[in-house]
């Protein structure tokens, strides 16, 4: 669903761990990596700080950032997008895409 509504040329990773998909985009291989259902937030914890440190940027599907407190829950149940360029033009493009 996500890949029928973005444009076409854009380079997105299908399969890996949350990591890989990171370091995918990090390294240019990929445009954007998307995760649409739950993710705990240890899985994406590390590539979000990489991808920062780098001057990219992940946020949820929502486009707001993902709160790692200790306290909140272990869950990130709002999808979440992860690039090094455009990140809000792709947000927008994803607007409206189930994230369950």
């Amino acid at each position: 669903v996500c890949f029928s509504v973005l444009s076409s040329g854009i380079n997105a990773e299908y399969g890996g761990g949350a990591g890989f998909k990171t370091i995918e985009v990090i390294e240019d291989r990929q445009d954007i990596y998307v995760h649409t259902t739950i993710i705990k937030k240890w899985d994406i914890c590390a590539g979000d700080a990489i991808l920062r440190a780098l001057g990219g940027k992940q946020t949820d599907l929502r486009g707001e950032e993902i709160n790692y407190r200790h306290d909140l829950n272990p869950k990130n149940e709002h999808g979440l997008i992860a690039t090094m360029h455009d990140h809000e033009d792709y947000r927008k493009a994803l607007q409206g895409v189930s994230h369950s």
